[in-house]
């Protein structure tokens, strides 16, 4: 932490005092902000802030000043963005009236007795969360309290009890509802309608392609994933357990068949869903306590100011960035190389996926995505990139590079949760168990990556047929 605190401190005087090129200043700019974020700084703030200073090297004092002025009201007066609280609102209330907790049980009573059934369950819990909650760190946590006992229990390998659990969790960021493609749309400028149902397949792909690998290895490797043999799976618990996930059945298919017949816009969709969320919850959430759920909708709005204010730091530090890249002419200078280069699209997008992968293990996604947006842009214009199918594609990728070693977030958020005693049950979990059980799932990943290049219409299809705008 010493040696990135001096690194930080010595590029920001450096930046302030040295005399240097546009284009450098742009690419010291890039690297302050980085090293801002790994020395512990908000992500918006160090990019804000390393902005900052770059708009003052690049065009003087009253440039930054009008840029702090403008750039707050023109990047949170976006009514495309008002989206934004109305999912994060959705998320947190179907939480808190517990309408997510039966999802579990559910996929339990379907897929329970094939082999590898608990991981398999865990899988697409996961995926049904996703649509819920749309944070990965929180999918991982809340799947993780329940399904690392459940699967150890059933002397499940530790390594597949909590990779999958780790794998679940980068699904929360793609399938939609996603603040995260939000936020990439509002940064890139393409259509939030689109750009969510954009995602819709390539993320039901990614989950169906975690299950067959979950199937397939604990078919050939029985000692892997034990079958589990249970009389309380009938087809009667099968049926009974459906009525409890349909609540967020609705939700959810309210706001993608909204979107995707063009009867709601996404602003309208995330109204109709935080208000379902609501009405819905307090049917079936188990208390209809007039009082609780005023106590509840507090809390729901209170955690929402929390996490729009700090996406909406985010977006007004990427508007920054954009300026400095813009004025610097970096975006330019990496067009003009790549375009020397004779990259193809093709190579060029494995070249990013290495790049990305190895960002990943030390970087945040949203920082990832911001950060690398206004850079990338004029390159993907240059290779006739489609920018919406591009947001799928970084998603995936980013969410992947959370759980790649040596330093994935994600695995050691697992790692640590599996050390509480009531989750391991008094096993012993390390650190390479989790790497290695999330290996299997990166090279899966990486092949619907793969076919995601060769087949842009996996993610393309649904919005070309939709009416969404």
């Amino acid at each position: 932490m010493l040696v990135v605190a001096t690194a930080t401190v010595v590029t920001l005087v450096a930046l302030g005092l040295i005399e240097m090129s546009d284009p450098v200043i742009g690419l010291v700019v890039i690297v302050a902000t980085i090293l801002l974020m790994l020395a512990g700084v908000p992500v918006g703030i160090a990019i804000l802030a390393a902005s900052g200073l770059g708009l003052w090297k690049l065009a003087g004092f009253d440039a930054m000043a009008v840029t702090f002025e403008d750039v707050p009201f023109a990047t949170a007066a976006s009514w495309s963005l008002s989206v934004i609280p109305l999912f994060i609102f959705m998320g947190i209330a179907m939480g808190k009236f517990n309408l997510t907790t039966r999802l579990f049980d559910a996929a339990q009573q379907w897929m329970g007795k094939l082999p590898g059934g608990l991981a398999i369950a865990t899988n697409f819990a996961g995926a049904g969360l996703a649509a819920a909650s749309g944070s990965s760190i929180a999918i991982s946590y809340a799947l993780g309290r329940v399904t690392i006992p459940e699967m150890l229990r059933a002397n499940y390998k530790p390594s597949l009890a909590v990779g999958v659990v780790a794998m679940a969790g980068t699904l929360g960021m793609l399938i939609p509802p996603s603040v995260v493609l939000v936020v990439y749309a509002g940064a890139a400028g393409t259509a939030i309608g689109p750009q969510l149902l954009a995602a819709l397949i390539p993320g039901l792909v990614l989950a169906v392609a975690f299950a067959v690998l979950i199937l397939v290895r604990s078919t050939l490797d029985p000692t892997l994933a034990p079958r589990m043999e249970s009389t309380e799976i009938t087809w009667k618990s099968r049926l009974g357990s459906l009525p409890g996930i349909a609540p967020v059945t609705v939700i959810i298919a309210v706001i993608i068949g909204g979107m995707y017949t063009g009867f709601f816009t996404p602003t309208e969709a995330g109204a109709f869903g935080a208000l379902l969320a609501v009405i819905l919850g307090w049917l079936f959430g188990g208390d209809r306590n007039i009082r609780r759920l005023g106590t509840t909708l507090v809390v729901c709005l209170r955690e929402t100011v929390a996490g729009v204010a700090s996406i909406f730091l985010l977006l007004m530090g990427v508007h920054a960035l954009t300026r400095v890249v813009a004025l610097s002419g970096l975006a330019d200078i990496m067009a003009d190389t790549v375009t020397s280069m004779g990259l193809s699209r093709i190579t060029f997008l494995f070249v990013l996926i290495v790049a990305f992968l190895i960002l990943g293990m030390f970087m945040d996604s949203l920082a990832m995505i911001l950060l690398t947006v206004p850079v990338l842009m004029p390159v993907l214009t240059v290779l006739d990139i489609d920018m919406i199918w591009y947001g799928v594609f970084m998603v995936i990728l980013v969410e992947i590079g959370l759980v790649t070693p040596p330093i994935g977030m994600l695995s050691y958020i697992v790692h640590r949760l599996a050390q509480h005693p009531d989750v391991n049950l008094g096993r012993t979990v390390n650190l390479s168990d989790v790497f290695k059980g999330t290996a299997w799932f990166i090279i899966a990943g990486l092949v619907v990556l793969t076919a995601l290049i060769f087949w842009p219409d996996i993610a393309l299809w649904l919005p070309g047929r939709s009416n969404a705008g």
